[in-house]
């Protein structure tokens, strides 16, 4: 059975000739019959006109308004030939409905136009003799309603489609957002990684290649130095370790390692922590917090630990021999400010806008997205007499 009806929604325009044929049979069975009891004969229009009715039903689908002005036109033959209504006629109540569910909208309206005006001029036309006045209007309202019930039932079809069609609209506008949405949550990811990656690579390994020339520098003249410097190399290789691990860890989608190395992302409290580590790499820091220290949101401690961070590593790669460094955190009612100046005397403003003499850094431009990520503002650049100074201001509440 449901090959069977496969097949014929497949087919519909078969399905509709079959349908033709079969009441054009019927409508000369049914019209022999009648001439046969009353002992007259048919009129001749009776075939060529049924034949055009049944065109109606077998085309109604591929030209439903076409075929509605036929069927119109078909009637208006009927009344003027005085062909009395036949099986044929089924027709008229076929396409008021096919044209109410897929027609236009004009069309829509002639055919229920058409078919409540149908069974009344029929009455007048062709009156049963038999009944009275209110019997032929008994008679007339009853064959009215079957076409009014087929205007409505297209109509309810037509707007059903139309209503399956919206949908289905919309779901492919929104399965198109959802995907758009997740290929920039996907790009947000990648360069949020990218900015970690580089914080972590860029401080990590050149407080890592400072101490290895300290070290190799002072190996026969101080082995003591020369030890504690590798010391630090070691310890500050693993936290880089560990960072990454958990950084790449994000994109491991789908696995969880217990017991995993990963850390949590750094924060304020760990500035300090840093500044000790620039300290013990030979890099002067004074550093200070003013306000009461209380909870941020994660993204602005993290925030706030990069761009120290940043900070301190481009000050030691530019600021020259002798460079000194400080840091200020400053505890506002409403946001965190930052303050990191050096004293270098090193490269210029270009370099260390783009990172590194070799421009292959991010340096101020991470910075500057770091900052804009959690609505607040970043201003940098060189000090009066020399240096470099980084302030910035992280709010609490992220800017709408």
């Amino acid at each position: 059975m449901q090959r069977l009806y496969d097949f014929l929604r497949r087919h519909p325009t078969g399905v509709d000739v079959f349908w033709a044929v079969l009441l054009f049979g019927v409508s000369l069975a049914s019209e022999t019959a009648r001439g046969e009891s009353r002992g007259t004969e048919s009129p001749l229009a009776i075939v060529p006109i049924a034949l055009l009715l049944c065109l109606v039903v077998a085309l109604r689908r591929r030209m439903p308004e076409r075929m509605l002005l036929l069927a119109v036109g078909l009637g208006v033959a009927q009344l003027v030939l005085d062909v009395e209504t036949t099986p044929a006629d089924f027709a008229f109540l076929v396409i008021v409905y096919t044209v109410a569910a897929t027609g236009t909208r004009w069309a829509s309206r002639l055919a229920l136009t058409i078919g409540l005006c149908a069974a009344p001029l029929a009455q007048l036309r062709w009156p049963n003799e038999h009944s009275g006045v209110l019997g032929n209007v008994a008679i007339m309202i009853f064959q009215t309603v079957p076409f009014a019930l087929a205007w409505v039932l297209g109509d309810s079809i037509r707007t059903r489609r139309a209503y399956f069609a919206q949908l289905e609209e919309r779901n492919a506008r929104l399965e198109k957002e959802r995907e758009a949405q997740a290929k920039v949550a996907v790009a947000a990811e990648r360069a949020r990684i990218a900015r970690e990656l580089h914080d972590v690579v860029a401080h990590n390994v050149s407080v890592m290649v400072v101490q290895a020339d300290g070290a190799a520098y002072v190996l026969d003249a101080a082995p003591d130095q020369a030890k504690k410097a590798l010391e630090t190399i070691s310890s500050t290789g693993r936290q880089a370790l560990a960072e990454m691990r958990r950084l790449l860890g994000v994109l491991r989608t789908g696995e969880h390692q217990e017991g995993g190395e990963y850390v949590p992302q750094p924060d304020v409290e760990q500035i300090e922590d840093l500044v000790e580590q620039c300290r013990g790499s030979g890099l002067p820091v004074d550093f200070k917090i003013e306000g009461t220290p209380r909870p941020l949101p994660s993204g602005v401690e993290l925030t706030a630990y990069r761009i120290v961070q940043e900070a301190l590593t481009n000050t030691r790669k530019h600021g020259g021999p002798n460079a000194g460094a400080s840091v200020r955190l400053v505890y506002f009612d409403d946001g965190l400010g930052l303050l990191v100046e050096d004293d270098g005397k090193g490269a210029p403003h270009e370099l260390y806008e783009e990172g590194g003499a070799d421009g292959a850094g991010h340096g101020l431009i991470g910075m500057r997205e770091r900052v804009g990520m959690v609505g607040g503002t970043l201003d940098a650049g060189p000090r009066p007499g020399g240096g470099f100074r980084i302030s910035a201001l992280l709010p609490l509440k992220p800017a709408h």
